[in-house]
């Protein structure tokens, strides 16, 4: 009958032994994941009037800004404090464009901090990120 017991209690201990391991594997898991932002903010430069426009995004909805919907896919704040990077991926398309062969003026991953990296070439506007932020 002792044996029994036993048994029982040594279950119960493996049982929330298991319980908690997992709790604790999947906290660790949930902070290494980065976590998209849900609203992008644009800075948006027209060279010819020269006048600079801010708009803010919805993650994952179109935007259009005179001849260009803009889309932003994905926005991503870096977890460091002292040096704070901002990156997002942006679809811009030119809708006064007629060349189906190239659907997208832009579609690559931009930087607050460094535009530069990846240029978005337009013959009248320039985009920039600014920040994300939900």
């Amino acid at each position: 009958m002792l044996l029994k017991k036993n048994i029982k209690v040594g279950k119960v201990k493996l049982l929330l032994l298991t319980v908690f391991s997992f709790l604790l594997i999947n906290n660790l898991l949930a902070e290494t994941i980065l976590k998209s932002e849900t609203i992008a903010e644009l800075s948006v430069l027209d060279k010819v009037s020269s006048k600079n426009t801010n708009i803010k995004i919805q993650v994952g909805e179109e935007f259009s800004f005179q001849n260009l919907s803009i889309k932003v896919l994905k926005c991503y704040n870096s977890k460091f404090d002292d040096d704070p990077e901002v990156t997002a991926f942006m679809q811009v398309k030119d809708i006064s464009m007629n060349n189906n062969d190239k659907v997208f003026v832009f579609n690559d991953w931009t930087f607050a901090s460094s535009p530069s990296i990846r240029p978005f070439d337009h013959p009248v506007y320039d985009v920039w990120l600014k920040k994300c932020y939900s």
